[in-house]
């Protein structure tokens, strides 16, 4: 595969984990085992030939803290919000944070020129008046917590789509729906929330360099995701130019995919028919490749 990127003039950027584990792994504890550090440590050695010259960036996990939320809505324990995923399982926090830092130690002393970090879901969220006093304990554990732990690497990753309302009921933090209108997966249309979601971790990781691992949106409307797109890299542009450190962006995604158990939220710049895997460009494909790297990176 990264040969094949490779010759198609492309950069490869690997991600070692992306959601899916060995189901002996997970029918024996997961997260949760007390050697899952040395088990994943198995399989980063199986790829270390891999990243030769030809890969320069890798991720140990992709969006560790909604696996950690995962985790904890697999146990059965009660949501920490009013809708949505429960907060990440501070067991499951550290022990991916464990694997993180010694995944990363392992490949740089393999392969200096590797530049390691991880990409984390990280959505605009915004206090609601008089919220003010529990926000920390919402964005603390549902994100920043992954992002201290990445100060210090080669890059960080910032994944956003929406923008997540933070209000606040028998003095504890809930989720607020917004009342605009949502996307195919049922987030808010907000494309201004890359340009809030840079600037809070830019506050919580220092001088560790971003990089916009994901970016997209769910729709049937190609001409409104090339507005949401145009939306969001002006709010990126306007992060960068208020000093926010951001390296690249990447787009999620470049072909229609199953996202979560369902193909039916379409991200791709690329549709694909499910029927005969034909794929079709979409306009908004010709368009992102027309933005000039001097406006947008």
């Amino acid at each position: 595969m990264v040969e094949g990127a490779r010759a198609r003039g492309l950069r490869p950027f690997v991600t070692l984990h992306h959601f899916t584990v060995p189901l002996w792994f997970a029918a024996t504890g997961g997260w949760f085992r007390t050697d899952a550090t040395e088990k994943y440590l198995r399989s980063v050695e199986a790829i270390e030939p891999v990243p030769t010259d030809s890969v320069e960036h890798v991720g140990t996990i992709n969006e560790p803290n909604i696996v950690a939320m995962l985790a904890r809505r697999k146990e059965g324990e009660a949501p920490g919000l009013s809708r949505g995923l429960p907060l990440p399982d501070p067991r499951v926090t550290d022990a991916l944070i464990d694997v993180h830092h010694t995944t990363r130690a392992k490949l740089k002393a393999a392969h200096p020129h590797l530049r390691v970090g991880w990409g984390i879901s990280v959505q605009d969220c915004q206090p609601e008046p008089g919220a003010e006093s529990v926000f920390a304990t919402y964005v603390h554990p549902r994100d920043e917590v992954f992002a201290e732990a990445a100060r210090g690497n080669h890059w960080v990753g910032v994944q956003t789509y929406t923008r997540i309302r933070v209000g606040i009921a028998d003095g504890r933090p809930v989720e607020i729906a917004g009342d605009g209108p949502k996307t195919l997966t049922g987030w808010e249309y907000y494309p201004d929330a890359l340009g809030g979601a840079l600037r809070r971790i830019a506050g919580v990781v220092g001088e560790t360099p971003i990089i916009v691992t994901e970016n997209g949106i769910a729709t049937d409307d190609d001409h409104q995701r090339i507005e949401y797109t145009r939306a969001a890299l002006a709010s990126m542009q306007e992060a960068i130019g208020d000093g926010i450190d951001v390296r690249g962006y990447l787009h999620w995604s470049l072909v229609d995919n199953y996202e979560r158990g369902d193909y039916r939220p379409t991200f791709g710049l690329v549709a694909v028919d499910r029927s005969s895997f034909e794929r079709t460009p979409r306009p908004s494909l010709r368009w992102l490749g027309a933005q000039h790297p001097s406006r947008h990176r």
